[in-house]
Order: C-alpha cells, then structure tokens, then sequence
C-alpha cells in the first residue's frame, strides 16, 4: 500500500510565508505586539511595481534577528491618479498607465501614511528606516533613468513626513536613535555597498547593466533572510529569481571560507518579463479588465501545497509547449538594448564577464497578442480549471528554463541554492512543479536542502538592506558569507582598518 502512493508523492518545496509578529504580556487583555515591548528595528519597504504599489512594513526582533510583516497596504499600480495639466508623463507601467513625479509621489505618499495608520504607527516616533524599489522599467530608455523614478519615490515619502535621516546610512554609531546603539557595529565595520555578503555588479562604464538593479538585490537580499525561517543555508553562492510584473535577480560567485576579502560578486543577472506573461495569457479570456487585469485578479498569490495533485493532461501540455514557442529565455545578446522591455546594457554586461539571462514574449513582449489569443482559445473551450494549470505549468517551466541556463552556463556549483519569490512563481503549484523539475535535472544530490519559495521578498530584503546600512548583524546567525562556513564580521572589521 505505502509503494503505492509513493507514486503520488511530490519533493515538498519550503516555502515559507511571512509570519504575524509575536505578542508579548500576560493574562487576557494584556497581550501587546512584541515590537511595542522588546527592541525592535522598524522598516518600511516602499515599491512601485508595474501591478501593484505596496507599503509593507516588517519588524526585526534585534535580540534574536527575526523579521515579521507588521502591516502590509497594497494597491493597484493602475489606478494611479491620471496625470495633471502641466506635469510631464516620464513613464507608463507595462499595462501603459501613464506616470508622472507628481502621481507617483502623491500614490506613495498615501500608501505609505495609510500603511501606518492601519498599523497604529507614528513614521516619526516608530518607523526607522524606508528602502525604495520600483519594477516600473518598461518605458525608460535605459537603465540610468531608474534614478529619476527612486527620487519621485523619496519625494513621496518626504511628502507623509519620513525624515532624510531615515532614508540614508548613519555617519557614525551615535547618529543611531539609542534603542539600536547596542545591537549595532557601526563602530567596528564600515558599510561599503555590499547587501548581504554580496557586491552589485557594476560594469566597465559605471553605470548599472539592468534598470531594475535594485530589486535584484533587495530579492536576493529578502530570500536570504527568508531562509532563516527554514533549514536551508542560503548563502553564498546562490541564485535568487523574483518573478513578479517584470523579472529580476541575482547570482553569486563562491568564495573560499579564508578568502580576506569575504564578499561574494554578482556574476549574473535575470532580466525581462515573469508575471506580465500569466497576466496576457488571462486577459485573453474576458475574465478580467480589458488591458489592464492580471493573473493576480484571478489567482491570487497563495501557494498551494499537499493534496493529490494532478498528472499533466496531453491538453495542458500541448498548450504549455505551444505558449513556449513564444517565450524567448536566453542569454541577452550584446546588442540588445532591451529585452523584454527592460532596459538593459547587455554589451557591458559581456564585457564585465556578467551573464545576464532574459525572458521574454516575442521581442519585447511582441507575442502578447499571441498569448491573450491562446488564452482565450483555452477558456472558451476548456474553462478556468484547465487554465489554472496551464498557467501553473508555463511559469514553472519558464522558472526552470532560466535556471538550466544557468546550469548550462556553469553558473550553478553543487553547493549552490536557489532561491524564488514573486506571484508568478511561489503561487498555485508552481513551487511544486518547479522542484519536479529541480530534482529530474540532478542538480543537487538533495534538493530539498537547496532550493526555498519565499514570499514578499523585497520586504524582506528592504528590512535586510536597512540592517546591513545601520550595521544591525547577528554573528551568530550570519547572512553573509559562504553556504555552511563562519561569519564573515572578523574579515570585515580588517577591511575597515
């Protein structure tokens, strides 16, 4: 009987969901939220996606270096105000909604104020630091532009009353507010631009090799500190992908345990397009907004683990093959100046020895009609069970088409890990089918022990990146470094003198 349903078992994926924070008290009525009551570190993560604009506010217990989400406020990035007579539109999300400094201030702004009214906070008396990203890259020019866009999120955060001093790296130890003076040691490193033990790649010109360079980093950064919550050692080296709208993420070299210099470097990027494929293909059916809807609408973004799940139909997997002829993954050629939209420099990315993998739909989502009418042609004749798993299957199967680039490209060593966040990857049974995969391929001896799906990532790696700026490290449970070697402090303490 057990042979039997051995059959059916799957690889069960880690993946770990953001946590409530703890309480703290005795007796009924007198419970409070832990971070009113122990030291806690405070960080707003602000982002402006081509889907969604959300405020999500996480709390680090500084005594023992967990995170939790204490509030999280998410609007849809298409229902920016429309803008005004006189402001100048220098940007429209991938849906085409236009974008102004003004609205995009005024939206953040909102965001930010109503995530801290929900959450009984004061922005000037609890919150200690704000990280800005944005994902909305589709309509600049090239990647240098990202800048005017983070200086529209700063304004809006000014406008709801965040201080500078909360958007900036201290000078010194004593800049810090007094509840984070002892857990800091800003007086023994120096905050030299590496965010979790790793080195953002810059290329010979100095300019930045993709436009959403940041959200790279900040979901490299939050799926390290969501596997934390997990057995996996995800440290250096490791691949890290963030499949919202758009694509973005890192890999990282190794590094030898007695190597002076402990940092890791950013030897490839993911760029193109991830969740804006789901979301053609749904559009296709009628089931949500013309132009604008999106798998999010219809899904959601709750994974689905346990229960029997289904083999793959002959149906699912003609559809599934048939959207991947219009997927294009690959690495980017060095005359491309976009892919997938995306502003990127892919000449200097060769030229830095840096692969950059991209995903895209035809070229520059030219096959989004292709797939609303593929998308259509599934609905109207299969109904919304079959285009669930479709769906489920096409973002699996494009996670697992980037990484045996990767892999193809040596860039994957057996004691790698990978790590996945974003909609269009740790939602449905994505996670599953992406582990299937993970395993047939023989990556790793046990992949369970390499591979995690965590979820609001750039949260998470904003409240890491705001750590690493203030020094805030937890030696005894590092972030930085190498998969199963010490803390790196001690290395970084010589650096600094």
């Amino acid at each position: 009987m057990c042979a039997f349903f051995d059959r059916f078992k799957k690889p069960t994926p880690n993946i770990v969901e953001s946590p409530p924070p703890p309480t703290s008290g005795q007796g009924a009525g007198l419970q409070k939220p832990e971070y009113r009551v122990k030291p806690y570190f405070i960080v707003a993560s602000v982002e402006m996606g081509n889907t969604t604009t959300k405020c999500i506010l996480t709390g680090t217990n500084l005594e023992t270096g967990r995170s939790y989400i204490i509030n999280k406020t998410v609007s849809m990035s298409r229902d920016v105000r429309l803008p005004k007579e006189g402001e100048e539109i220098f940007g429209a999300t991938l849906v085409g909604t236009p974008i102004t400094k003004e609205s995009v201030s005024e939206l953040v702004r909102d965001t930010l104020i109503k995530c801290h009214k929900d959450a009984g906070l004061s922005i000037t008396d609890d919150l200690d630091f704000v990280v800005r990203s944005t994902g909305v890259v589709a309509a600049m020019d090239s990647p240098d532009q990202i800048g005017d866009f983070v200086k529209s999120l700063a304004n809006g955060c000014l406008m709801a009353g965040v201080p500078p001093k909360k958007m900036t790296p201290p000078m010194s130890k004593d800049n810090l507010p007094k509840k984070l003076q002892d857990f800091s040691f800003a007086d023994k490193v120096t905050f030299c631009g590496t965010v979790a033990g790793v080195t953002p790649p810059i290329g010979s010109s100095g300019v930045e090799m993709v436009a959403n360079e940041m959200e790279g980093e900040l979901a490299m950064a939050g799926i390290k500190e969501g596997a934390k919550w997990t057995t996996v050692d995800f440290r250096n080296p490791c691949i890290s992908i963030d499949f919202g709208t758009t694509l973005d993420g890192r890999i990282t070299s190794d590094v030898d345990p007695k190597a002076e210099y402990p940092f890791a470097r950013t030897i490839g990027n993911f760029c193109g397009l991830a969740g804006a494929i789901p979301d053609a293909i749904v559009r296709g059916t009628g089931l949500v907004q013309e132009g604008k809807g999106t798998a999010l609408d219809l899904f959601g973004e709750k994974s689905i683990i346990g229960g029997l799940s289904r083999k793959k139909t002959a149906k699912v997997r003609e559809y599934e093959e048939q959207i991947h002829e219009t997927i294009d993954i690959r690495i980017v050629p060095p005359d491309r100046k976009h892919f997938g939209k995306v502003p990127v420099c892919a000449d200097i990315a060769m030229e830095s020895g840096i692969a950059m993998i991209g995903c895209d739909a035809g070229k520059d989502y030219s096959g989004e009609e292709i797939l609303k009418e593929i998308g259509a042609d599934i609905y109207r004749n299969h109904g919304k069970d079959v285009l669930t798993q479709v769906i489920d299957h096409v973002c699996a199967k494009m996670a697992l088409r980037l990484v045996y680039v990767a892999a193809d490209e040596g860039l994957i060593p057996p004691n790698a890990s990978i790590g996945f966040t974003g909609r269009a990857a740790i939602s449905g049974r994505k996670p599953e089918i992406i582990m299937e995969g993970i395993t047939e391929r023989g990556l790793f001896e046990n992949p369970n022990d390499h591979v995690i799906f965590v979820d609001d990532g750039l949260a998470r790696g904003a409240a890491l990146m705001g750590r690493c700026m203030l020094s805030l490290g937890k030696p005894k449970e590092p972030i930085g470094g190498v998969r199963g070697g010490p803390c790196i402090m001690n290395r970084r303490m010589k650096i600094g003198k």
